[in-house]
């Protein structure tokens, strides 16, 4: 297929696009909308930014003549500085897929969608189905939040006792089990994310990076290997970091030849986005304000509104703590 029918396709295909759908970049994850669409460009605008931006046809003609040349797979890496939402848009059309974790471009026979396409980011959510999901944290927080609205803990020495330890004990179950689901998560993201190339979410971001750590092998290890390197035993008589540190300095010995070391991956966060979710949140308790009054299930009723009032405490209460404790540092 030529280039100019490809080109006349996918604007077809993003014209079709609902007007609140949000695409993202492969990469960095940044989030953006098509403003427009023109004969020879289209016009985006990233969340963040107030700023229209141009993707001209010509920079798809390129993009779509690498990926030909690469065999119909191209490496996302590859792509220039800024050029990361030519390939999102390019995945809008049927026969070009986006890998996120593999970081690629392919052309294909197949018919795909694409993974970078959120239609639904604009919707209200107070019409979707909401499930309770089955994950240990989510009940401690149910149970946390109920308890936090029926006690006041401004001044926590006036609280009862049998309260606080009520809510000592929720506060380390939430923490117990909220760290288990996210090591969980960051298993799975440690497939997705590539070194020094940060993602974005709505509140936030992460990175992967990597962690070194170290130890001294046996005692004998160390002592044979330093006195054949010329360092007396009896200046290790008792072997410790320090003196093996000194130690390695006037030798060339390797660090691996006395320590053990051990490099492991793992995500780090990157940043948080205090305003938007102070935004999220008010956006929810507006949601709760309108809904005020209305005939319902009266159950169904109280079990919404507890859902989104856990989302709002807890959105809130993370962000408020990460803001104190980044202060104080």
């Amino acid at each position: 297929m030529t280039f100019d029918s490809t080109w006349h396709n996918l604007l077809d295909n993003i014209e079709e696009l609902p007007s609140d759908a949000t695409l993202v970049t492969p990469l960095s994850r940044k989030a953006f909308h098509v403003e427009d669409v023109q004969e020879h460009r289209v016009l985006i605008e990233y969340r963040d930014d107030d700023e229209t931006i141009p993707l001209q046809r010509d920079q798809f003609r390129t993009l779509h003549q690498r990926i030909q040349d690469s065999r119909g797979e191209f490496d996302l890496d590859r792509l220039p500085p800024d050029a990361e939402p030519y390939a999102t848009v390019l995945s809008l059309h049927p026969r070009f897929e986006v890998d996120d974790r593999e970081g690629t471009l392919t052309e294909s026979e197949t018919p795909t969608g694409s993974p970078l396409v959120d239609a639904t980011e604009g919707t209200d959510d107070a019409d979707e189905e909401r499930e309770e999901p089955d994950v240990a944290v989510y009940s401690d927080a149910l149970l946390l939040i109920d308890a936090l609205e029926r006690h006041d803990v401004t001044t926590l020495e006036d609280t009862e006792t049998p309260v606080l330890v009520n809510l000592y004990t929720l506060l380390s179950d939430v923490q117990r089990n909220a760290n288990d689901f996210r090591k969980d998560i960051r298993s799975v993201l440690l497939d997705r994310l590539h070194h020094d190339q940060p993602v974005s979410g709505q509140f936030g971001s992460v990175q992967r990076t990597s962690r070194r750590n170290r130890s001294l092998k046996d005692d004998e290890v160390v002592l044979n290997a330093f006195e054949a390197a010329g360092i007396d035993r009896e200046r290790l008589t008792t072997v410790d970091s320090s003196k093996v540190d000194d130690a390695l300095d006037v030798t060339e010995l390797s660090e691996r030849d006395v320590y053990e070391v051990e490099e492991s991956e793992y995500v780090r966060k990157a940043d948080v986005d205090e305003d938007e979710k102070e935004t999220r949140l008010q956006g929810l308790k507006d949601q709760l304000a309108a809904t005020e009054g209305e005939e319902a299930d009266e159950l169904r009723e109280e079990i919404e509104e507890l859902e989104e009032r856990i989302s709002e405490l807890t959105e809130f209460r993370t962000g408020r703590s990460f803001h104190e404790s980044a202060g104080g540092q």
